[in-house]
C-alpha cells in the first residue's frame, strides 16, 4: 500500500506540504500511522520509491521520480524548496505489485495528465494480460513498468479520460470487475485515486470485497497548524486531498465517503456517488 497527497489552488512551494507539516508525506514514509495491510497489521513503511508531479506554466507537467526511499534523497529536498505549483500531486509507494524500480513509481504522466494510486486488485499475475489487451493499441507501447496502477491508467485512458473522466473511470472499473469476477468471484479490487488535467483535481475511492482505503480533504487554511503556529499556511481557497492528513485528525479534515468520485475545480469540491450498486 502508499501515501498520497494531491493539492490545488494558489501556487505554493512544494515543501509545503511534502517535507515541512508534522506528518508530511516524507514523515509518512517512515512512520504512517493509517495504512493497514489487508491482514489488519499497520505498514509504516513506505520505502520502495517516490515521485512529484507538478503543474505551472507550461502545458506539460514536470516529473520526478526515483526508486530510493523518500527519506533518502536530499535532491528531493531541494526540488521542493524550489519549486512552486498550482497544483501537484505526490506518491510514496509500499509495494504489492511490480518491483521496485524507477518506471513502477507513481504518478504516472500522459501529455498533460499526470495519476497515482493506492490500492491493489487480486490476483494481478493473473489478470495483467486479459486486462492489457483491453488497453488501446496506440497506447500500449507505452506501458513501461509492471503495476496494477499502470495499467488502471491506460485502461482509462483508452476509454476515453481525457474528455470525461468520472465516465472512463467508471468503465474502467467495470471492465476490471469483469475480469476479476471471471477468474474469483470472491476477489478484492481496491483503488484510491488521485489524477488531474493541469486544470482540474480529480479523485476516486471506491473498494470491491475489502475495506477501502481511507482518504480526506481539506479546504481549511489553518488544516497544518492544529498545534503550531509556525507551520506552513495553506493559501486560501486552496485544496488539499490525501491518504492520510498531514497532521493530527480534527475537523479541519473532511473523510471522503466510499464509491464516491471528486472534482476539485476553484476550489469547489463536488463529490459524487462513483457506481450504483
Amino acid at each position: 500500500m502508499c501515501r498520497w497527497i494531491a493539492y490545488t489552488g494558489k501556487p505554493v512551494y512544494l515543501d509545503t506540504l511534502v517535507t515541512k507539516p508534522d506528518h508530511s508525506l516524507v514523515v509518512q514514509s517512515r512512520h504512517s500511522q493509517m495504512n493497514y495491510t489487508t491482514s489488519g497489521e499497520l505498514l509504516s513503511i513506505n520505502g520502495d520509491g517516490f515521485g512529484i508531479g507538478w503543474y505551472d506554466k507550461r502545458d506539460t507537467p514536470g516529473l520526478f521520480k526515483d526508486d530510493l526511499p523518500a527519506w533518502h534523497n536530499t535532491n528531493l529536498d531541494n526540488l521542493c524548496h524550489q519549486v512552486q505549483s498550482h497544483t501537484f500531486l505526490a506518491h510514496i509507494r509500499a509495494t504489492t505489485t511490480g518491483d521496485i524500480q524507477r518506471a513502477n513509481c507513481h504518478p504516472f504522466g500522459y501529455k498533460n495528465w499526470l495519476f497515482q494510486h493506492n490500492g491493489h486488485i487480486s490476483h494481478f499475475d493473473k489478470l495483467r494480460r486479459p486486462l492489457q489487451l483491453k488497453i488501446a493499441p496506440e497506447l500500449f507501447p507505452l506501458l513501461q513498468g509492471t503495476t496494477d496502477s499502470e495499467t488502471f491508467f491506460y485502461l482509462a485512458i483508452s476509454y476515453g479520460l481525457l474528455d470525461n473522466p468520472k465516465a472512463a473511470m467508471q468503465k474502467m472499473v467495470r471492465e476490471v470487475l469483469q475480469v476479476l469476477s471471471n477468474f474469483d468471484k470472491d476477489g478484492v479490487l481496491n483503488l484510491s485515486c488521485a489524477f488531474s488535467d493541469g486544470r482540474k483535481l480529480y479523485t476516486l475511492r471506491y473498494s470491491y470485497n475489502e475495506a477501502p482505503m481511507t482518504q480526506f480533504v481539506s479546504n481549511d487554511s489553518g488544516c497544518l497548524q492544529e498545534f503550531a503556529e509556525d507551520k506552513p499556511q495553506i493559501p486560501a481557497a486552496s485544496t488539499i486531498i490525501v491518504s492520510e492528513p498531514l497532521d493530527n485528525i480534527s475537523d479541519k479534515w473532511t473523510k471522503i465517503p466510499n464509491n464516491s468520485f471528486t472534482t476539485v475545480f476553484r476550489n469547489e469540491v463536488t463529490t459524487e456517488r462513483f457506481l450504483d450498486d
